[in-house]
């Protein structure tokens, strides 16, 4: 399929998205959001991808938030129903059951940091610069901020970054734990392409069930957790890929993963 605000490439088990409005910033709207969720819908039930990489056009921005323009006439009920389609959308993402890696370069801001802190790792760039300054509108992030911020960083820091605005650098994100990784933008895809080869290189049912065990259980109880972790550790015992795992492992050769 083709979309309107998105570029998307298919190599190697690996799915390449970009968001496609350099001129604006990238910057969320409608469109774009409607095509984010038609694509991952898609890249959820396609076999042949393992891992996705999340990327922004034009090389200064990831996406610089939403769209204000496209903002400016909302009324409460037109303003809760975006931000809890965004969310939607962002959940989607988040949950798919295959990595989703961010490739910061340039601005994240207001609801292109929340679309970052959605997926699974964040990789930035150098000169990346991230933010909620949705303050300075006299809003408060709306597409999973409030929520995902603190959950990453802490509550103290979350709220300083939403009640100030604050816009931090690729150093000071690292530092508190809000990317995973900084390296040269020269090298910031082929970074995350490496690190994308890996994590596409191992068991896909394994990798979908850490992803879950590790997102559903930091939201429950240890004791809730840990049954978790158990029940989902349980469940690959039954797979073809843990046979062949373990039977490879005895050979000494490398594993074919099937999915199984």
């Amino acid at each position: 399929m083709a979309y309107q605000t998105l570029q998307f490439l298919v190599e190697e088990k690996v799915a390449t998205v970009t968001l496609d409005r350099p001129k604006v910033l990238n910057a969320l709207n409608a469109a774009m959001l409607r095509d984010l969720d038609e694509l991952f819908a898609e890249l959820e039930l396609d076999d042949d991808v393992r891992v996705v990489l999340l990327a922004g056009a034009g090389g200064k921005a990831f996406a610089a938030g939403a769209d204000i323009a496209e903002l400016a006439d909302a009324d409460p009920t037109s303003g809760e129903q975006l931000a809890g389609r965004a969310q939607r959308i962002f959940r989607r993402i988040e949950t798919m059951g295959k990595p989703v890696i961010a490739c910061i370069d340039g601005f994240a801001l207001g609801g292109g940091c929340e679309l970052a802190m959605a997926c699974t790792l964040r990789l930035a760039s150098q000169s990346a610069r991230l933010g909620q300054p949705e303050i300075k509108l006299g809003l408060i992030p709306g597409y999973g901020g409030t929520q995902r911020l603190p959950r990453l960083v802490g509550r103290g820091i979350a709220l300083k970054m939403i009640l100030t605005g604050t816009i931090i650098d690729a150093a000071e994100a690292l530092r508190i734990g809000l990317v995973d990784e900084v390296v040269p933008a020269e090298h910031l895809m082929e970074r995350a392409r490496e690190l994308a080869n890996l994590i596409a290189s191992m068991p896909p049912l394994a990798v979908e069930a850490a992803i879950e065990a590790v997102g559903r259980g930091a939201d429950l109880p240890l004791d809730e957790a840990l049954a978790l972790e158990a029940t989902l550790f349980g469940q690959l015992w039954q797979t073809e890929d843990k046979r062949e795992g373990i039977q490879a492992f005895l050979e000494k050769r490398s594993a074919v993963w099937v999915g199984r």
